[in-house]
């Protein structure tokens, strides 16, 4: 059939009078061509969309911002805007024919401010067209994108939208979809990030069994789990669950503590990446945001409940997590929760936490304790070297880590700019080199460190060991430095976390590493400005066998070093020119214990 426009009915006169002909959950409903007898009784019965209202006014939080594709008459995006008090509610519905109803609907009762209707279908492909084909039948309740060669269609052409660009501008925190059979395809290329609920109706005489299995298998691996008593087979209320989907800077929870009473801590029993340990309940259940996550992935997974009696630990602690004897991994994931010490209404007995490595049991060093302190506190910490009950424990969102979270929460970067290191003051030279040629040979050096080392010094920098000195004198210094060179590593944690934001930083990359990519969004997002980061490697050197990217040394380019240093202002642009070292040079210091990466 050709396609044409079709144009919308005016409200009826029932409506336009402001009389409503069926009542739900407080919303009345006006008269219109959709609505029949049988359809008005299971509206006042709460029998209409009853499962998919249920499940919405369970998860739509006060202030909630909710995206609902596929509007029908309107009744379900009108309770939730009643009754849930979201802030906003946009509503894509593709029938034309329907739009004036809904509009009727939502000035009756007198929720234009806070709900919108749009007659758009919403596409999350990244090659989406104009307009695309809606079918529309004798039933509304049918009509659909998908074309039905068994039931007589009227074809119009529906202007679409860009879904991440509506992602992007509201931020919907919950989701509402009947869609008719369009689920599929548009789960499969849309984002889900931040959105902490989902209301769905599945459609599987569109696209099948295994059409509507792929449905649920997308929605369970973007991190959501069914909540069981608004379930059916055919409709879905699911919630962001935090054992399945790691933290982001604008997760709520992330921001947020809960208290158990009587939990149980459990820390690793074997020495590996991903360990079972962490929180679980007094009934053994696992508290998910108790975990460590990294790159979207989580390295602490459920433990077995423990067997036999627990010792019980006294008082109310504040749970730290994963406790790293590695600097910078203390730094950006063992103090990933210490935020929350800004937010305590009560004192607490301490903090704890579990080792990454069992060997080191309850082990706390030096440094580990003076970090903590340097957020103002006179907690002590502690280690559960063993399973054991807590009789309070106070567990913050992750606030802070590699990946996603290296940006921090807004309540993260506040607690470290107020508190972090306040009593430490300035002390140090203008320019500052931060070396890593004193550390063994075989921890990601860089080759031809002493002659850049030799350059700088020319060009007024002061040569910086920071593994020489202590915390607090690494922390004067950084905060004494205007400008800063530095071969990537750790270090550049600590002076994200304390650097003045008018210091000027310039990053010498030493390996292939995603860590750069974490360094750079940490510099900027601490003290708002990007670092300069410069790769001139001529080649990069491994350990011999299998050896990680961390352990790679790369042989700096040092002409085109000098001239990327000297562009971004760091030294002169009139100064000696700088030489490589000789390859024969190169292999000398190397020696047979090294091979070139390939």
């Amino acid at each position: 059939m050709p396609a044409k426009t079709a144009k919308p009915k005016a409200a009826s006169a029932k409506a336009a009078a402001g009389k409503h002909v069926a009542e739900c959950h407080g919303v009345k409903v006006p008269d219109s061509p959709m609505l029949t007898p049988v359809r008005i009784e299971r509206i006042n019965a709460a029998r209409y969309e009853g499962q998919e209202i249920a499940g919405a006014l369970e998860v739509i939080r006060e202030g909630d911002k909710v995206l609902e594709m596929g509007a029908g008459i309107g009744l379900v995006g009108a309770i939730v805007a009643k009754n849930g008090k979201p802030s906003k509610v946009v509503s894509f519905e593709a029938n034309p024919n329907l739009i004036e109803h809904i509009n009727a609907l939502y000035k009756l009762n007198r929720l234009s401010k806070t709900i919108e209707v749009r007659n758009e279908v919403l596409i999350s492909a990244a090659d989406a067209p104009e307009t695309v084909a809606f079918h529309i039948r004798n039933s509304y309740l049918g009509s659909s994108l998908i074309e039905d060669n068994d039931r007589a269609t009227t074809r119009v052409d529906v202007p679409t939208a860009q879904y991440a660009k509506l992602h992007r501008d509201l931020a919907p925190d919950v989701l509402l979809m009947d869609i008719e059979g369009g689920e599929l395809d548009f789960l499969r290329h849309a984002s889900l990030d931040g959105i902490r609920a989902i209301v769905i109706e599945f459609h599987p005489d569109v696209y099948g069994r295994e059409g509507m299995r792929e449905c649920k298998t997308l929605i369970e691996k973007a991190g959501f789990a069914k909540l069981s008593d608004h379930c059916t087979r055919f409709v879905w209320t699911c919630v962001r669950d935090v054992a399945l989907q790691g933290p982001l800077p604008d997760l709520a929870w992330t921001s947020e503590t809960t208290s158990l009473e009587n939990a149980i801590v459990v820390p690793p029993h074997e020495q590996d990446f991903v360990q079972q340990a962490g929180v679980l309940t007094a009934e053994g259940s696992y508290h998910g945001e108790g975990a460590l996550w990294r790159n979207g992935r989580a390295l602490t997974i459920a433990p077995q409940m423990p067997e036999g009696p627990l010792k019980t630990r006294k008082g109310t602690w504040l749970w730290g997590g994963v406790l790293w004897m590695h600097f910078g991994h203390f730094l950006v994931e063992s103090m990933s929760r210490l935020w929350a010490l800004d937010h305590l209404n009560e004192k607490i007995d301490g903090i704890l936490f579990v080792p990454k490595r069992p060997r080191n049991a309850d082990e706390v060093s030096q440094f580990q304790r003076d970090l903590v302190r340097l957020m103002g506190t006179d907690a002590p910490v502690a280690c559960a070297a063993a399973p054991e009950q807590v009789e309070r424990l106070i567990v913050p969102g992750q606030g802070f880590g590699l990946g996603p979270m290296i940006t921090g929460t807004d309540a993260f970067r506040d607690a470290f700019a107020k508190n972090f290191a306040k009593s430490v003051a300035a002390d140090g030279p203008d320019k500052l080199y931060v070396s890593r040629s004193k550390l063994p040979s075989g921890r990601g050096n860089l080759i031809g460190e002493p002659e850049l080392e030799a350059r700088l010094s020319a060009e007024g920098y002061t040569i910086y060991h920071p593994e020489k000195h202590d915390i607090h004198h690494q922390i004067a210094t950084y905060k004494g430095a205007k400008k800063v060179i530095a071969a990537e590593g750790s270090t550049l944690h600590m002076l994200a976390m304390v650097a003045d934001p008018a210091t000027e930083v310039a990053m010498i990359v030493r390996r292939p590493s995603g860590a750069t990519r974490n360094l750079e969004r940490h510099l900027e997002a601490f003290t708002g400005r990007a670092p300069v980061s410069i790769t001139h490697l001529l080649r990069s050197w491994k350990p011999l066998g299998a050896a990680k990217p961390r352990m790679w040394m790369g042989e700096l380019d040092m002409p085109a070093l000098q001239s990327s240093l000297a562009e971004a202002g760091f030294i002169s642009k009139t100064g000696k020119p700088w030489i490589s070292l000789e390859p024969a040079e190169v292999q000398s210091r190397l020696g047979d214990r090294f091979e070139e990466v390939t």
